[in-house]
């Protein structure tokens, strides 16, 4: 890719779709203005020469006139009335005849008193100067030099030019402004249908944008939408079936299992290897049964609102200390004045496989929180070894461990918090304590004064 290319790619991904449509109608605007100043400066001067070469002929054309009528006896006579200033007039030799030459445009007078045709250059300091051989009835030949000032044409072009420019400049301004308001008209409904399904999680499978009969773009566009969330809410709640379905198929013989590890475990004449295995067997039926309770759980909610609860951090931070979690120092500091807008169990079970995992990595791990937005972000940092490169990209998948485990643990806390209209995520792979960082989010922020 070229960096040409990179840059546009970079311009399109940093500005919004408004941004971006008044930023090209605003260049468009621009060049257009660029282009009208540039034809009107060209325009005026085109003018401009056209009139300083009219009014040249003219004055040489009343000059000449006037030196025939007035050369009668076989001599170039000029009228007095007729020699401005800047005017000369010269015979078939080159000599000057009559008027007066300016000092800064000696050469240039010397150079055309011999002209055999008309000519017109530019001398001194803006002006024009016309050369003009002419015959006299009498049959006298002889050139006119006439000069003719540019300073008031380019006074006009100058003038020309910053109106060209300011008019240019409110062109743009209007257009930039113009496209800003129609933007913002336009895409005003698209932005709301944005914000609003930005609130909407997993459990809000009956919200629907409802704009009505598709008789424009905006309408079409949340119609289909509306379309693909009734299928996503269908494909849900499909899944929240079998899940709930399996789970309780499965929770009567792993209940038989539990029950049957215990009564082994009671026998006194097991040896300690056999002793080991029914302590191995209790420890995974007890993991799989939280897991089960976990999902029974989640597929329950279904299309519930858990947001109508609320759990303020200050009581959280107890539940946590006092979870069944792997050896460890858990040093958990939660601010009371925070609350998130999820039940206080939905939340230890988005947060338990998280601090789990921590435990099992690391001897040490802090859990801490910070407003993010709506948002209230549960950091949880551990001292372990971090997370390594190549585990991004399968750090949540269902069924995948590092360490060995059953692979669940993370992928089940971020659907449990993702039901809450939260999420869990990979904060830091690498924090200061070493270890790695990651967040359990949820809906809320600091109380108001009414939920106070």
């Amino acid at each position: 890719m070229s960096r040409a290319s990179r840059l546009a790619t970079s311009w399109r991904d940093e500005l919004s779709l408004r941004a971006q449509l008044v930023a090209i109608i605003a260049v468009l605007a621009s060049v257009v203005a660029a282009g009208l100043v540039i034809v009107v400066q060209l325009s005026l001067a085109k003018v401009a020469n056209s009139t300083t070469e009219r009014v040249l002929n003219d004055r040489a054309d009343a000059l000449v006139t006037g030196i025939g009528a007035a050369s009668t006896h076989g001599v170039l006579t000029v009228p007095r009335a007729q020699l401005d200033p800047g005017v000369a007039v010269y015979d078939r030799s080159g000599a000057r005849v009559a008027g007066t030459v300016p000092p800064s445009m000696q050469e240039d007078f010397a150079d055309l008193s011999t002209a055999t045709r008309q000519r017109t250059i530019e001398g001194g300091e803006h002006f024009a100067i016309m050369a003009l051989p002419f015959t006299t009835p009498s049959r006298l030949r002889g050139v006119a030099v006439i000069t003719e000032p540019l300073a008031p044409y380019e006074r006009n072009e100058r003038a020309a030019m910053v109106v060209s420019i300011v008019a240019g400049a409110l062109l743009v301004l209007t257009a930039a402004g113009s496209a800003a308001w129609i933007s913002r008209r336009v895409l005003n409904p698209v932005e709301q249908m944005a914000r609003t399904a930005d609130e909407w999680s997993e459990h809000d499978l009956e919200r629907r944008f409802s704009l009505g009969a598709p008789t424009n773009e905006i309408r079409a566009l949340g119609s289909t939408l509306d379309g693909l969330l009734d299928k996503v809410a269908s494909a849900i709640r499909a899944e929240q079936r079998l899940t709930s379905e399996l789970a309780h198929e499965l929770r009567t013989p792993l209940t038989s299992i539990h029950g049957m590890a215990d009564l082994l475990a009671l026998r006194t004449d097991l040896d300690d290897q056999a002793r080991e295995d029914v302590a191995l067997i209790k420890n995974s039926t007890a993991a799989m049964s939280n897991t089960i309770n976990v999902l029974l759980d989640v597929a329950r909610r279904g299309g519930q609102d858990p947001r109508t609860d609320r759990t303020r951090l200050g009581d959280l931070a107890g539940e946590l200390k006092h979870l069944p979690l792997p050896g460890g120092q858990l040093d958990v500091d939660l601010s009371p004045a925070l609350v998130i807008d999820v039940p206080e169990t939905l939340a230890i079970r988005a947060l338990a496989p998280v601090l789990n995992n921590a435990l099992e990595a690391s001897d040490q791990v802090w859990v801490t929180a910070r407003v993010e937005g709506r948002s209230v972000a549960l950091l949880v940092a551990d001292s372990g070894p971090g997370v390594p490169d190549q585990w991004l990209d399968t750090l949540f998948d269902p069924g995948w461990s590092g360490n060995g485990g059953s692979g669940l643990g993370l992928p089940l806390a971020r659907r449990v918090a993702r039901s809450g209209g939260g999420d869990v995520s990979l904060v830091e792979q690498h924090n200061r304590h070493g270890g790695a960082t990651f967040a359990v989010s949820f809906p809320g922020g600091h109380p108001t004064r009414a939920q106070r």
